[in-house]
């Protein structure tokens, strides 16, 4: 049984399995109540019930598809007339490494409505309620391959989203008791392969890590305010780098006439 003070109530999208059910397990244990948001009611269930008596905290499951669109409201209406909700966590998430030529139109469809669509409304459904409060956090995993086109456009593009709509969201929240955190993990030993039709053992061992210690190197990282984390980053130097030279390179991207390049 957990002594923790109760911090209010977490949502949890994606919770019935990897990196989900384990921020389910960690955030229990510091002592919220939970919402569980996944399709599978029955694992839904299931972990609600193991953390309700490890932790002895309230837990509550809804069992939606997130790109369902009524479900997505569903649980928006859920959640924002919850006062007691002090975190979310965007965790729900579809994959694969379709190119655009190839790619199932209707498959892409739902892996935008779930990693940006979703997670947009969700965001803005409890945003109000926190900032009326002026206390929670919102936490939205993106993924490494923001940055690296090479795994398939259609991927890379959504958490692309994710990571400039976080950073914007963490300026905008700047001066309150808000706080927004990007995580960009790698690869992360989870079903998340598997059901995106990809198989996590092809790849180096060296570079693949639990979703255990990627989910508590995160919560290190919102903990000391982070706006973007990156669990497998040893030195955070080239982070301050990489964003540093993006900034400039963008102020370098106006004028009141066309580069010579340009000139016929």
């Amino acid at each position: 049984m957990s002594g923790q003070a109760n911090k209010g109530t977490a949502v949890v999208t994606g919770a019935s399995s990897g990196i989900g059910a384990v921020y389910a397990d960690r955030l229990a244990g510091q002592g919220y109540d939970l919402i569980l948001v996944a399709r599978r009611a029955d694992r839904l269930q299931e972990l609600a019930e193991k953390l309700r008596y490890a932790y002895d905290r309230k837990v509550s499951v809804i069992s939606a598809d997130l790109s369902d669109d009524d479900d997505v409201r569903r649980v928006e209406q859920a959640i924002s007339a919850n006062e007691s909700v002090t975190l979310l966590v965007n965790n729900a998430g579809l994959g694969g490494q379709a190119v655009v030529a190839t790619a199932d139109a209707d498959a892409a469809e739902r892996m935008i409505k779930v990693n940006v669509v979703a997670l947009t409304r969700l965001t803005r459904a409890v945003l109000p309620g926190l900032l009326a409060r002026n206390r929670g956090a919102i936490v939205n995993i993106a993924s490494v391959l923001a940055y690296d086109t090479s795994f398939g456009g259609i991927y890379s593009g959504t958490k692309a989203y994710v990571v400039n709509f976080t950073e914007a969201l963490h300026r905008e929240v700047a001066g309150t008791g808000v706080t927004v955190q990007a995580v960009l993990p790698g690869a992360t030993r989870t079903d998340f392969w598997e059901l995106s039709g990809s198989d996590i053992d092809t790849l180096p061992k060296e570079i693949v890590m639990t979703a255990d210690d990627m989910v508590d190197a995160a919560l290190v990282g919102l903990a000391r305010g982070e706006a973007v984390t990156v669990p497998a980053l040893a030195d955070t130097g080239k982070l301050d780098t990489f964003l540093g030279a993006r900034q400039a390179f963008y102020g370098s991207l106006h004028a009141d006439k066309p580069a010579a390049r340009y000139e016929a």
